[in-house]
């Protein structure tokens, strides 16, 4: 049976492919995922907050959805595969929201994870006690309701700034909420007022929030350290009715003690004490009385942090009055009988001017007759009472007064009274009597009364005698006093004048009158010498001086500076007026002619003769800030009669006076600029100076110093200093020394050295040496056409060289000094013979038309010294520039040189260029 045809077996095969690929797409469509999503995922809200949660799947055409969860729920939102829904007032810790679709079927779903977070807004430290003692423990306890979650809390009780613990509650469940962090803490003395606090730290760094912190109020403690010992009182152990005695507590070891509270009473009677503080230690001190007798405990107690301490100690109080002393006659008059009686209490035993009474209870008497002595005696009496075995006493005084009449005796009222001038005094005359006598003083003649009792200055005018009487009721008593007022020694313009003159050569004394009382003495010695000035002087220069007078007495000193001037007539001095002065020309010199004379004399000084007959020598003013006279430019010298005058003579010189002058150097004496010539002797530079005396001229090279040579170099040449000096001083000059030579002719070369073609170029160089600088000038062989020369003809080029080139070039050097030459021969020739013969007929040719052109040449332009470059550049002339001409006959370098001539040397050097075909 015959198979398919090709054809249908391929129509065959596409079918089945089509079909498994639409059975494998059909597959992949039944197998796709669905799924549902819930976002976010996780989420961490504050409590009380809101959050929206997107719900949604990929489910192409889902039957239904939706979110499920406990929490209130504000809005929604859908779409054909999504669901948003916002959660309010989120609470729960923790909550795990659904959200669902319904797909193909099946129900999908995505499970969710919200949490919430609670700030550290509450953070409470637990109330400290209000005392706590040093030494015991006390405890700290921190609670934060609420915050959360627990696992990221850290709580941390300070005392102060200083962290005591710290814990963090990393690992509890993350629903717990609220922390409590509780510690032990050991009391110090230090503690005392510090601040104890909790600090609270909610970390959510880690979910991508903040770190958020918050403290408790800070609670102060109080330490306190209260001994157990009882207080320790100071007190009387007896202490009388209505009197008043201090009572001091003290207490040590106290803190703080400025916190401890001090309560003293004595009896049922609070008092009020005045508590200091020592330290650690607490002194209450107050003043205790009491109005009835018997025994009172006084009571001292300290309170600190809640607790007490307390003294007690007993007190007796007694009432015991002073004994009563009594006068018969409290006033008597002299030598009246006085009886003194003393008497006290029942048990008390009185004693009497140290006599005591017969026995406890009874008086103690004494008499005697009055007299002026008893006027103010004092009677005492002592009481004595024995009582818990301690002896108190007590006294008792009374005073007499006796009447007698006045009494002057020399303690109360001297007769002589000395008093010093000046300050305020109180006058006195002082009468014994009772009644106190009346006292008066006035002068004999009725004049002037002293106002006795009254502060008042003294003056000279109360001198004198005075009578002063004293009265009362029992009489008068009269007695005559004398006043004497002293006052310190003045010395006046009149007894002792600030300034004596004296005349040398006569006699004269110091003396000096004083006023004073008691008379003073009065020395007078000069300043810087101990030896006191008296008698007569004779008067000399050396008694000039300041001299100091002092007068002393009892009641001071006065001194006085004199000064002393002794005058004379005048003198002349070789030191201060010398006879021979030397005037320097062009100075401000004066001349000082200082003369001894007192008063200063006048000087003036006059030509006597001469060129200065009847002219005035300006003198150097003695004081150096007068105006100094005009000094001349031309000062006469010559003989000066100097004289001088003051009121006490006068005295003549005889001054010679010279003129010189300082060296000094121009261009007339020492040119700037000098030439010298090179092989000539050898010699000084022409410098000279004006001055007086004739000054001493001396040249040196700058730098490197002249060698010595006998005649003229090259390197001579250069900068001199010259100095001229004489005895009034120096000058100096800058000489610039040149040397000129003669030209010689240094070097004559040819470039290139061999070997060129016909139309090849050459070139001739010359360099010359010279001062100044030489003129170069050129001498070519006739018929040399195409010659060129550089600016300064130092150089001769050729280009497109001919036969006509070859022969001698001569270089000729000239400037004032002289002339020097040099030659070189070059030589042209070719290969092949038409060449050489051409050249030689042509030569021939040349010859002849170069001699006539040289012949031309010479007697033209090279006799000017004149020469046109171009013309010659563009004719076959022969070339010479600023030459003088020169003779026939060529030279060669390395000969001979021509120097002044233009002869021929011996032999040449020779320079051939050979010309080759292309």
């Amino acid at each position: 049976m015959p198979g398919p045809s090709p054809g249908l077996r391929r129509a065959l095969l596409g079918l089945w492919v089509a079909l498994g690929l639409g059975i494998l797409r059909l597959s992949a469509v039944a197998q796709e995922p669905f799924w549902a999503d819930l976002q976010p995922r996780v989420a961490l809200v504050e409590r009380g907050g809101s959050l929206w949660l997107n719900c949604s799947t990929n489910c192409p055409r889902p039957e239904r959805g939706g979110l499920e969860t406990s929490l209130r729920r504000n809005g929604t939102q859908r779409g054909l595969r999504w669901l948003a829904r916002q959660l309010v007032d989120i609470r729960e810790p923790e909550t795990q929201p659904v959200c669902f679709f319904r797909c193909a079927r099946r129900t999908l779903q995505a499970r969710g994870l919200i949490r919430t977070f609670q700030r550290p807004d509450r953070v409470e430290l637990v109330p400290l006690p209000p005392w706590q003692p040093v030494g015991e423990n006390f405890t700290l306890s921190c609670r934060v309701p609420g915050a959360g979650p627990r696992g990221s809390l850290t709580l941390t009780l300070l005392r102060g700034a200083q962290e005591l613990i710290r814990r963090s509650f990393a690992g509890e469940p993350a629903r717990a909420r609220g922390a409590v962090l509780t510690a032990t803490v050991l009391a110090r003395r230090e503690d005392h007022g510090a601040n104890f606090s909790c600090r609270a730290e909610l970390d959510l760094r880690p979910q991508g929030l903040a770190l958020f912190e918050n403290s408790s109020a800070p609670r102060q403690l109080r330490t306190y350290t209260l001994p157990l010992d009882s207080p320790r009182l100071l007190a009387p152990r007896v202490l009388e009715v209505d009197s008043q005695s201090l009572v001091s507590c003290t207490l040590d070891g106290l803190f703080p003690a400025s916190e401890a509270g001090v309560h003293l009473a004595l009896g049922d009677k609070r008092l009020n004490p005045e508590v200091t503080l020592e330290g650690d230690a607490v002194v209450a001190t107050a003043t205790a009385t009491a109005e009835e007798e018997g025994i009172k405990q006084l009571v001292c107690a300290v309170t600190l942090g809640g607790e007490r301490r307390e003294g007690r100690e007993n007190v007796t109080v007694y009432s015991f009055p002073a004994p009563l002393l009594t006068l018969s006659e409290p006033s008597a008059p002299e030598g009246k009988l006085v009886t003194v009686t003393c008497t006290a209490g029942a048990r008390a035993l009185v004693t009497l001017e140290g006599v005591p009474a017969a026995a406890p209870g009874q008086p103690a008497q004494l008499q005697f007759n009055a007299t002026e002595s008893d006027d103010g005696r004092n009677f005492f009496c002592d009481a004595t009472l024995e009582l818990d075995g301690e002896t108190l006493s007590k006294n008792g005084s009374a005073e007499l007064r006796v009447l007698y009449a006045p009494r002057l005796d020399d303690a109360g009222c001297p007769r002589s009274w000395t008093w010093p001038e000046g300050p305020e005094q109180t006058l006195r005359c002082e009468a014994r009597g009772n009644p106190a006598p009346a006292v008066h003083c006035a002068r004999s003649d009725g004049g002037a009364v002293l106002a006795l009792g009254l502060l008042g200055p003294v003056t000279r005018a109360l001198a004198g005698t005075y009578r002063c009487t004293a009265a009362n009721v029992q009489g008068e008593a009269v007695k005559d006093v004398t006043l004497t007022v002293e006052y310190a020694p003045a010395l006046d313009s009149v007894g002792c004048p600030e300034r004596v003159t004296w005349l040398e050569g006569t006699e004269a004394s110091l003396s000096c009158v004083a006023h004073g009382v008691p008379p003073p003495s009065v020395s007078c010695v000069r300043s810087g010498q101990a030896d006191v000035i008296e008698g007569l002087l004779l008067v000399a220069r050396e008694h000039a001086g300041t001299y100091r007078c002092e007068a002393i007495n009892a009641r001071g000193s006065a001194a006085k500076n004199v000064a002393v001037t002794v005058e004379y007539g005048p003198s002349f001095a070789e030191r201060s007026c010398p006879s021979n002065w030397t005037w320097v020309e062009g100075s401000e010199q004066l001349f000082s002619c200082e003369v001894e004379g007192k008063p200063q004399p006048s000087v003036q000084c006059v030509g006597s003769e001469g060129a200065s007959e009847g002219l005035l020598l300006p003198l150097a003013p003695l004081n150096p800030s007068a105006s100094v006279p005009s000094v001349p430019r031309d000062l006469a010298p010559g003989i000066y009669v100097c004289n001088a005058t003051n009121p006490h003579g006068s005295a003549v010189k005889t001054v010679v006076v010279s003129a010189e002058s300082p060296p000094q150097m121009d261009d007339s004496t020492c040119p700037s600029d000098q030439t010298w010539l090179e092989g000539a002797e050898a010699a000084a530079l022409a410098c000279a100076a004006r001055g007086r005396p004739s000054p001493r001229v001396r040249c040196s090279r700058e730098g490197a110093p002249r060698p010595e040579r006998p005649r003229v170099s090259r390197e001579d040449a250069g900068t001199y200093l010259c100095v001229a000096t004489n005895a009034h001083g120096s000058d100096s000059r800058t000489v610039t020394v040149g040397v000129e030579y003669r030209p010689v002719v240094a070097e004559l070369a040819a470039s290139p050295a061999g070997g060129v073609r016909p139309g090849g170029n050459f070139t001739l160089t010359c360099r010359a040496e010279a001062w100044p600088p030489a003129q170069i000038s050129w001498r070519a062989p006739p018929g040399a056409p195409n010659i060129g020369l550089s600016s300064n003809n130092s150089t001769l080029s050729v280009a497109g060289a001919m036969g006509s080139h070859g022969g001698e070039y001569e270089c000729e050097a000239t400037n004032a000094h002289g002339r020097h030459a040099r030659r070189i021969t070059v030589r042209v020739a070719g290969p092949w013979l038409w060449i050489a013969v051409g050249g030689a007929v042509g030569g021939a040719v040349l010859l002849a038309a170069g001699a006539g052109l040289a012949f031309y040449v010479q007697s033209t332009a090279c006799k000017k010294g004149e020469y046109n470059v171009q013309e010659a550049e563009s004719s076959g002339e022969a070339v010479c520039l600023n030459g003088a001409g020169g003779g026939a006959g060529s030279g060669a370098e390395g000969g001979p040189e021509a120097e002044d001539s233009a002869e021929s040397p011996a032999g040449g050097e020779v320079f051939a260029i050979q010309l080759t075909s292309a």
